[in-house]
């Protein structure tokens, strides 16, 4: 790897882009440099992609905006980093067929620099590599959750924050109540999910999970008796 900085900003740069997938170049900039004029980040990417291991796809779409995703070379380095190890990268990652879904994947980039902006706005604590995508949530008899991305956020700057997390779920209009109704449904049997240890007896559910679930009853059957413009808009 000549010429890049392991240690610094391209280091940061590859860990992004293997934990959100994809980034327009601005996406990157305000995510790893934003106090630096964008030209630095541009360079940046540029040396990335001679090394090997990131690439790129250029939009047909007015502005011609790049689109910049990791190699399979740039995934296998980052996931040996401490700062990602025993994360595992999303199945997509270094799929060139995958940026193709370009719509879907920037909107969940975006997402998580929305989250980080607003930490940095706030003085709360949203780090670059706080959000990952699809990441796996088992639910019991070989079903799981798998978020389009999940967030960490703390409240405050110091220790004794508040400590969050945001499930994140991109719908670009393509989905129908049905799958809709069923995510959330996924969703509810993951908040109530008591692991099996093995050879420990199952205990009692969790205080208050009962009253949770009633009250997402009476929410899932309103969504159903909805108008369907209502569902659509």
């Amino acid at each position: 790897m000549i010429g890049v900085d392991v240690g610094g900003g391209d280091r940061l740069a590859l860990a992004v882009l293997v934990q959100y997938r994809m980034g327009t170049t601005e996406q990157m900039h305000w995510v790893i440099a934003p106090g630096v004029r964008i030209e630095q980040t541009r360079r940046r990417l540029a040396r990335l992609r001679e090394e090997g291991l990131i690439d790129r796809i250029t939009l047909p779409q007015a502005g011609h905006r790049r689109v910049w995703f990791p190699t399979a070379y740039g995934v296998r380095l980052a996931s040996e980093w401490p700062e990602l190890r025993g994360r595992r990268p999303s199945r997509a990652a270094s799929d060139p067929t995958a940026v193709l879904a370009v719509g879907h994947g920037l909107t969940v980039t975006e997402t998580g620099l929305t989250f980080l902006q607003d930490a940095r706005c706030r003085g709360d604590v949203c780090r670059p590599l706080d959000g990952m995508t699809e990441v796996h949530h088992p639910i019991g008899n070989g079903h799981a959750v798998i978020p389009d991305a999940l967030m960490y956020y703390r409240r405050g700057p110091g220790e004794d924050g508040s400590m969050l997390r945001a499930f994140v779920e991109v719908d670009r209009a393509t989905m129908g109540p049905e799958r809709l109704a069923a995510k959330l449904t996924a969703y509810e049997r993951l908040y109530s999910h008591v692991p099996a240890v093995p050879g420990r007896r199952p205990t009692i559910q969790q205080p208050g999970v009962e009253a949770w679930r009633r009250r997402y009853a009476q929410r899932r059957e309103a969504f159903f008796t909805t108008d369907a413009s209502v569902i659509q808009a």
